[in-house]
Order: C-alpha cells, then sequence, then structure tokens
C-alpha cells in the first residue's frame, strides 16, 4: 500500500511524534511505500519528503504570525497547497493522520478525501471532543463540551487561561465540527476503550471507531531485555511533573510512608515539590533522564505508580514498566484501567490519597511474577501486533 503519515512534527518531539515515525518504520519494513508531511521545523527528522512540508506558523510570535497561525487553524494560507502537492505527487491509498491540529489542520483530511484517498486518524489526545485536548478543568476531569456545543472553552478560559487563545480553540472547533470530520475521516484509531466511549458520547459513528492500542518501541524493548533486571527496595514514577499527572498527590502520600519513591520526569511542579518536601528522604527527585536510564529504573524498581488525575489515554508509562517486568499501581481513570489486573498491578480511585497508600503498601508485599508480566506484555505491546491491527483497519477500504 502507498501510506502518507501526517504529523505537525517529525522529530521524537513527544508520544504522537514517536508514534507516527514508529509507523513509518514499521510500514516500510513491511514493504509498503510510505511518505511523510509535517509543518517545516527546524528540528525535524531528514526525510526525502521534507520540500512538501507546509510554512511553519508560530502563535506566540508577531501580529502578522499569529494572524498566519490563526489562519491555518481554519484551513487557509499556503496548506492545500503544500498538501495537494504531495498528494498529486505520491498519490496515497491512504493518509494516516496523526497529531495535525492547530500547526497543519483538518484542511488536509478534507483535500484527500476530495482525492479519493482513505483517511485514518489516530487520536493521541481529546482535541476531537474537547477544544483544549485534555477533557480538565479546575482542576478535575470535565466534559461540558462533550456531545454539544463547545462555548465552554471560551467562557471558562480553558486555553491557557486566555479569552483570545481560548476563542481560537472555539472557532477552531465550530469549523471543524463533528459533523464535517465524520464525513472526511474514514477511520478514527482510539488508543483505549475509553476515548471511543467519549467519542462516541460525543456523537461519533461508531462504525468508525476502532480500538488499537499504543506499543513499545522497539528499541526500548530492547533496552529492557539486555538489562539485569535485579529489583532493588524502591518505587517509581516516570512522566510529566505537572498537577493534572497526580504527581503532588503521590508525593504527598509518599512522604508519610517508610518506602523510597523515585521519581523521575519535568514539569512546572518539579521545583515547587523539590523544595517542599526537601526533608522527605525517602523521596527522589531525579529531574529529567534518557531512555537508557528510564529503562533501568523501571526494571529495578519493585513497581511504578500511574497516579493521574485527568482521562489518560492508553500511556506509554504503563505499557513501558509492564514490557520492563514491572508492575503498575494505577489510577482508575480515563484508559490505566484497561491495561492492569490483578496479575500485573492494582488500581486505586484518581486523587485518593488513602487508597494510594493501601495500594503501594500492598504492592510491596505482593509476590509479583516479573517474567511473566514482561512476556505478556511484550507481546500484547509488540511492534507486530500493533502493525498488524494497523492493517486490519487498513485492509477494510482496501480490499
Amino acid at each position: 500500500m502507498r501510506v502518507l503519515i501526517v504529523n505537525k512534527f517529525y522529530y521524537p518531539r513527544g508520544g504522537d511524534c514517536v508514534a507516527a515515525m514508529n509507523l513509518e518504520r514499521l510500514l516500510k519494513d513491511a514493504g509498503h511505500d510510505v511518505a511523510v508531511f509535517a509543518m517545516q521545523y527546524s528540528e525535524n527528522v531528514e526525510t526525502q519528503w521534507n520540500g512538501y512540508y507546509a510554512s511553519s506558523v508560530d502563535f506566540t510570535g508577531g501580529i502578522v504570525g499569529k494572524i498566519k497561525a490563526a489562519w491555518r487553524l481554519l484551513g487557509l494560507g499556503d496548506i492545500k497547497r503544500s498538501f495537494s502537492k504531495i498528494l498529486d505527487d505520491f498519490k496515497p491509498e491512504i493518509v494516516h493522520l496523526h497529531n495535525i491540529h492547530s500547526y497543519i489542520s483538518p484542511a488536509v483530511a478534507q483535500l484527500a478525501k476530495q482525492r479519493g484517498c482513505h483517511v485514518v486518524w489516530t487520536m493521541h489526545d481529546y482535541k476531537l471532543v474537547c477544544p483544549s485536548y485534555l477533557c480538565y478543568y479546575n482542576g478535575k476531569p470535565c466534559e461540558q463540551c462533550l456531545g454539544g456545543r463547545k462555548m465552554p472553552v471560551l467562557a471558562n478560559r480553558c486555553m491557557k487561561d486566555s479569552t483570545a487563545a481560548s476563542a481560537l480553540a472555539w472557532i477552531e472547533a465550530v469549523r471543524w465540527n463533528r459533523d464535517k470530520l465524520n464525513q472526511i475521516t474514514d477511520a478514527f484509531i482510539c488508543p483505549s476503550k475509553f476515548m471511543a466511549s467519549k467519542m462516541r458520547k460525543d456523537g461519533f459513528e461508531e462504525s468508525k471507531l476502532h480500538v488499537v492500542c499504543n506499543h513499545i518501541d522497539p528499541s526500548k524493548q530492547q533496552l529492557f531485555d539486555t538489562i539485569n533486571p535485579q529489583r532493588e527496595d524502591y518505587y517509581a514514577y516516570v512522566g510529566r511533573i505537572s498537577v493534572e499527572k497526580g504527581v503532588e498527590t503521590l508525593v504527598s502520600t509518599a512522604s508519610n510512608l517508610p518506602h523510597k519513591l523515585k521519581v523521575a520526569g519535568d514539569g512546572p511542579l518539579l521545583q515547587l515539590l523539590k523544595e517542599k518536601y526537601a526533608n522527605a528522604t525517602n523521596i527522589e527527585f531525579l529531574g529529567r533522564i534518557n531512555a537508557e536510564d528510564v529503562a533501568i529504573l523501571l526494571s529495578k524498581a519493585r513497581f511504578s505508580v500511574m497516579p493521574s488525575e485527568c482521562y489518560d489515554n492508553n500511556p506509554l508509562g504503563v505499557i513501558e514498566s509492564l514490557c520492563a517486568g514491572t508492575p503498575v499501581v494505577g489510577a482508575r481513570i480515563g484508559g490505566i484501567p484497561e491495561l492492569l489486573d490483578n496479575s500485573n498491578g492494582m488500581v486505586f480511585t484518581a486523587g485518593n490519597s488513602d487508597e494510594l497508600s493501601t495500594c503501594i503498601t500492598k504492592a510491596f508485599e505482593v509476590m509479583w511474577n516479573h517474567d511473566k508480566i514482561k512476556s505478556a506484555a511484550s507481546a500484547q505491546f509488540s511492534a507486530r501486533a500493533h502493525l498488524d491491527k494497523i492493517l486490519d483497519v487498513y485492509n477494510i477500504f482496501t480490499q
């Protein structure tokens, strides 16, 4: 098949970028013809398709730059010309979209559909149902925009607590509303059943919703396989240090327990928490660490914790931990519970410090079968299994 992969950036910036780049490699290795399309950006990985990329836009620049960026939201400016060029030259059967809002625009889906391409769109966040991406407002999950008008994003100033930014998000949601997106997209890939349920609630066609879980990067699995998993007496958190990730609840709970917690990652709460818990000798803040150190940290931990207080979709932090053979204590929210059972972890009510404390204590007492956890997860979340499911979606249209 001829597949065009579209993401707003094309370097390992975040989970969406990594997923798009991994899919390119998997499809190529399986013998398919693959092209990529992104926005011009200095850190993009060089490909033979760079000359086709959309021009760069920047919402933080001067007035001219902001106007250009606002036009991009609506699918105006040069985006149609640049995307039409790659459609004409590459002639894809499948156009597979990843994270395209703001910097690319759903206009590319409309153009692809008009050319007779089949449009597949992987959901990395809740943008299609929540104009501010997270379904999170005022410190808790929010569904005010689901199934109805998107005006709450403006009324609540959900985007950066800014009226201007929130107005742009509302305009984008109106311009690319559910009915239009249903018309121009053949399949929406939801990494969790939870996300699929929220898209159904918002009115997306159920027949177009396909649940395909994220997968472990083969290079990360190789790292896990080379590490001697001699378990040490600590548990770990790996991820963004922010309010919605529940890290403050975790650290507060951990400070009252005797066990060692290692926290890896960066984010807006890091410095505040380091200062607040400077006297908690059982908590170690590692900051941002590289992939190899993450693999070592997870492989030697007794278990990891995913304490999210937002609708985490299908967190790679859980998947990577399980593929290291490390069980997970996870919040009962979003797609997290779908990944866990009694054999590989336990769940607690999101934001509930008492339940979290109980689970942490119990997790240290359980005799986990780390080898079995790793074997099962490595098969379930393998790149091969992921690709097979993606191809099953493609084959709906191409056979």
